[in-house]
């Protein structure tokens, strides 16, 4: 529960404060120390990659596929690529994060990360033309220097300070509290930002939002799922987290430039849904045997 309580007051506030979307901007930041924190504790090898995550990474594409499939015949085009951006979002930037607290293996997590983020975003350039119907110029450049700056910075940092200060690896173990103070912050703001979007949009259908809303919680619900049943026994509830937790920015950032701000609508309800679910494991985890 002492974990629990921070992240549901964390998206209480941010819905009721929407103005705080004019910090937005930190949340970057945010994540950035996040991860440096995680790469320090969990140095990346040969052997971070397991089979499993070629699964996960497949799933990624299927699940993007199918909903926008189902989403089309169901709701209309506007759904189906609302259901379509949730599906095939990649790992979260934080997934690592939530599964240390979660006391899994973070070296999994962090390989899955790495490994469906570069994969979908080299083929995004290749899928967005087909799934909307036109061309879409710069989507590859943006991404690489979106992924440059959040994942290989703090990756780069945290094996400097591997290299230059053995102790380097004990800080992350210190820095477990200040960690999840930090991710409290960032649910604030990404909450926040979440519902300054919905309250400034005018003439939203209230059914198709609503559609949207269901179909971003049936893909959080079938993500996690299968994840877990990618994995296996050895590691159900990390290949749950990272087919669950999805980086959300990245697609909202997409739906927004290439779609509309009503697709955008999918990852933003996401973002509530797999934060939802977050929360009861860490209550769950944190509940005595």
């Amino acid at each position: 529960m002492k974990r629990t309580l921070p992240i549901l007051s964390a998206m209480l506030f941010g819905a009721a404060l929407p103005q705080a979307h004019e910090a937005a901007w930190l949340i970057r930041w945010l994540v950035t120390w996040m991860l440096f924190a995680v790469f320090l504790r969990t140095p990346l090898s040969r052997e971070t990659i397991h089979r499993s995550h070629f699964g996960l990474l497949a799933a990624n594409f299927v699940v993007g596929f199918v909903a926008w499939g189902l989403a089309g015949w169901w709701g209309g085009d506007d759904v189906a690529l609302a259901a379509f951006f949730c599906g095939i979002t990649p790992t979260a930037i934080a997934a690592p994060v939530i599964v240390s607290f979660l006391r899994g293996r973070v070296a999994y997590v962090t390989g899955a990360f790495l490994l469906s983020n570069l994969a979908v975003a080299a083929a995004m350039p290749l899928i967005l033309p087909f799934v909307l119907g036109r061309p879409t110029p710069g989507v590859f450049a943006q991404v690489a220097r979106s992924m440059g700056g959040i994942v290989f910075g703090p990756f780069a940092l945290a094996w400097l300070a591997r290299r230059i200060w053995k102790a380097a690896v004990d800080w992350a173990g210190t820095l477990g509290n200040l960690n999840f103070g930090v991710w409290v912050v960032a649910i604030f703001l990404i909450t926040a930002n979440a519902s300054h979007f919905l309250r400034t949009q005018s003439g939203l259908a209230p059914v198709v939002v609503l559609k949207i809303a269901v179909a971003a919680l049936v893909i959080c619900a079938v993500s996690f799922s299968l994840g877990r049943w990618i994995g296996g026994r050895e590691f159900a509830a990390e290949a749950s987290q990272s087919l669950g937790q999805k980086n959300t920015t990245f697609t909202i950032y997409l739906a927004m430039a290439y779609a509309s701000p009503l697709v955008a609508l999918g990852p933003t309800f996401y973002v509530i849904w797999h934060n939802l679910w977050n929360s009861w494991q860490l209550h769950r985890q944190g509940r005595p045997p």
